[in-house]
C-alpha cells in the first residue's frame, strides 16, 4: 500500500509540474504566473478540487506519442470565491504553448457541464496558442464542443474569461460567447489570427500588441471589458465581480450587509448640474455619492465612455447601473455606447439584477460615419434591451433627455416602473435652440431670442412629462439614495414575463 501512495505522490508531483521547472521559470520571466498559481491566487486558500489531473492526450502523429504531459495544457475543477462556488479552468502554457487537443477540450467541456448542473459560475483563465496543429480535425471538434456549452451555458450561469497571454482562434471565440472578457496589459493579446498569418495574408507588417493588445480590445473594439496591470489585479478584480452576481439564474443576486445608511441624504447632490446647461459634470459622481459605501464596479471603463455601466448596491441589494456621461460627447447615444449598454442591460435581465438609469443625454450622434456604420440597428439594440427587460427598472433623469434617446433609456413607455427626475431636468424632442429655429424659421433674429425663452420655459423642466404621468415624481437631488433604495424595495416582488416564444430576434 505505501507504494501505490508514493506513486500516487510522485504522479501528483509531475503533474502539478506542468511543462518542467525551465518551462516556469521562462513563465516568471514574461511576468506571468503558471496557471495553478493562478487558480490559488483566484480561489478561497484550500478549497480547489481539481478534477483530471492525469488526463493525457491521445495522439500519435508527429512524434506525439512520446510527447505526454499529464493534465495535457488545462487545469480544471472547483473551488470557492468568498465561500460560494465556482468552477475554473486554467490554461497551462508550459505545456504545448497551452495547445487545445481533444483530451484537453474535453476537461473543460466536463467542468462547462457540471457548472450547469450545479448552477455555479464558470471562469476560464485564459493563455494558450490556439489548437493543437498535429491533432488537425480533433482539436477543432474540440473547441466546437467548448463553443456549444459556452452557448447553452449563455443567460444560466455567468461566464467570465480572463486572457493572460496570447490567445487565438478558438482560444478568442470562446470568450467572445461569455459574459466579461478581462485582460491583463501588455502580457496579453487576442486576435483571430497572429500577425505571421496576416503578413502572409495581407502583407501587413503588425505587432502582437497592435493587432490584439488591451488598447485594442478594451480601449477601441469593446471586446474586452477591462484591462488590469498584471496577474494578481486581474485575479483580484474577478474575486470582486462574482461577490456582486447570483450564481446562476435559479436564484436572486447577493445580499450584503451594508454599513451605509439606506435612507442617507446626500447634500451635495443638489449643486451636481450646472446652471449652463451646456457645461458638462462628472456622472460618476453621482453614483458614488448614490451607491453602498461608494463601491462601483465599472465595466469597461475606457471603451464608449459616453455611457457609464456597471455593479453597484443600494442597501446590500447588488443593482446595475447604467448612466449617460456628460463629460464625454456630452452623453450621446452612438454605436458604441449603444451596444455597450445594451449588452450590459441584457445580461443584468438574464440574472435578475435590478436596473437602475441615470439620464443626461441629449439625443443620438449625427453625421455620416454613424449612419453608414450603422447607428440606426446598433442604437435599437439599446431600445430593444431595455424593453424586453422584465427585472425592476427604476429611471432618473437628471438633465436633459432628448429625442429618442429619451424613449430608449429606460422610459415610462418601454415598461420603466419607477420613473423620477430631478427639477434640473428637461424632456423635448431636442434642445431649445434647435427647436425655435425649425419652428420658426422665417422669424427674425430678435424673434427667435424671444421664442427660445418662451421654448425654455415650456418645455426647459419636467412638468409637462410628470402632468402627463411619464415621470412618477420630481424629487429633490439630495434626497435620490433614499428615493431608489425605497423603490428597489416596492419593486421586490415584481412579476413580469413576455410573450411566449423560442427566442428573439435582437436587432445584431
Amino acid at each position: 500500500m505505501k507504494d501505490i501512495l508514493e506513486e500516487l505522490e510522485k504522479r501528483r508531483e509531475t503533474a502539478r509540474l506542468g511543462g518542467g521547472e525551465r518551462r516556469i521559470a521562462s513563465q516568471h520571466a514574461k511576468g506571468k504566473l503558471t496557471a495553478r498559481e493562478r487558480i490559488d491566487l483566484l480561489l478561497d486558500e484550500g478549497s480547489f478540487e481539481e478534477f483530471d489531473m492525469f488526463v493525457e492526450h491521445r495522439a500519435t502523429d508527429f512524434g506525439m506519442a512520446e510527447q505526454k504531459v499529464p493534465g495535457d495544457g488545462v487545469v480544471t475543477g472547483w473551488g470557492r470565491i468568498n465561500g460560494r462556488v465556482v468552477f475554473v479552468f486554467s490554461k497551462d502554457f508550459t505545456v504545448f504553448g497551452g495547445s487545445l487537443s481533444n483530451a484537453h477540450a474535453q476537461k473543460i467541456v466536463k467542468v462547462q457541464q457540471q457548472a450547469m448542473k450545479v448552477g455555479a459560475p464558470i471562469i476560464g483563465l485564459f493563455d494558450a496558442g490556439g489548437a493543437r496543429i498535429q491533432e488537425g480535425v480533433d482539436g477543432l471538434a474540440g473547441y466546437a464542443d467548448i463553443f456549444l456549452q459556452n452557448t447553452l451555458a449563455s443567460g444560466v450561469i455567468p461566464q467570465i474569461s480572463v486572457i493572460m497571454g496570447p490567445c487565438a482562434g478558438g482560444d478568442v471565440y470562446s470568450p467572445a460567447i461569455t459574459d466579461f472578457i478581462f485582460m491583463v496589459k501588455d502580457t496579453s493579446y487576442m486576435y483571430v489570427t497572429g500577425p505571421d498569418v496576416v503578413k502572409t495574408v495581407t502583407h501587413e507588417e503588425v505587432s502582437h500588441e497592435e493587432l490584439g493588445g488591451y488598447r485594442v480590445h478594451a480601449l477601441k473594439s469593446g471586446v474586452a471589458d477591462g484591462a488590469f496591470e498584471n496577474d494578481l489585479e486581474a485575479l483580484t478584480q474577478v474575486r470582486r465581480l462574482i461577490d456582486f452576481l447570483p450564481l446562476s439564474n435559479r436564484e436572486k443576486p447577493p445580499v450584503r450587509e451594508s454599513y451605509d445608511e439606506p435612507y442617507r441624504d446626500e447634500p451635495s447632490l443638489d449643486t451636481l448640474v450646472p446652471a449652463n446647461p451646456n457645461k458638462p459634470y462628472d456622472m460618476k459622481e453621482l453614483i458614488l455619492k448614490v451607491v453602498d459605501e461608494q463601491d462601483f464596479f465599472e465595466i469597461s471603463p475606457d471603451f464608449a465612455k459616453n455611457i457609464i455601466v456597471g455593479f453597484g448596491r443600494l442597501d446590500g441589494q447588488t443593482v446595475g447601473i447604467v448612466a449617460n456621461q456628460p463629460q464625454v460627447l456630452a452623453g450621446v447615444l452612438d454605436i458604441d455606447s449603444s451596444r455597450k449598454g445594451a449588452r450590459f442591460v441584457r445580461f443584468c435581465d438574464a440574472f435578475d439584477i435590478p436596473l437602475v438609469t441615470f439620464v443626461d443625454v441629449p439625443g443620438f450622434m449625427p453625421g455620416t460615419k454613424q449612419e453608414q456604420g450603422g447607428l440606426i440597428r446598433h442604437g435599437a439594440k439599446l431600445l430593444f434591451a431595455y424593453a424586453e427587460a422584465t427585472v425592476p427598472k427604476i429611471t432618473l433623469i437628471t438633465r436633459k433627455a432628448y429625442g429618442g434617446a429619451y424613449d430608449v433609456m429606460s422610459s415610462k413607455h418601454i415598461r420603466g416602473d419607477i420613473n423620477y427626475a430631478w427639477p434640473t431636468a428637461e424632456i423635448a424632442v431636442m434642445g431649445s435652440k434647435g427647436a425655435v429655429e425649425i419652428i420658426f424659421r422665417n422669424q427674425s433674429p430678435e424673434e427667435l431670442v424671444e421664442a427660445e425663452a418662451e421654448y425654455k420655459a415650456r418645455f426647459a423642466n419636467p412638468f409637462v412629462a410628470a402632468s402627463r404621468g411619464y415621470i412618477d415624481d420630481v424629487i429633490m437631488p439630495h434626497g435620490t439614495r433614499r428615493r431608489i433604495v425605497k423603490a428597489l424595495k416596492n419593486l421586490a416582488g415584481k412579476q413580469l414575463s413576455n410573450p411566449w416564444k423560442k427566442h428573439d430576434n435582437i436587432p445584431l
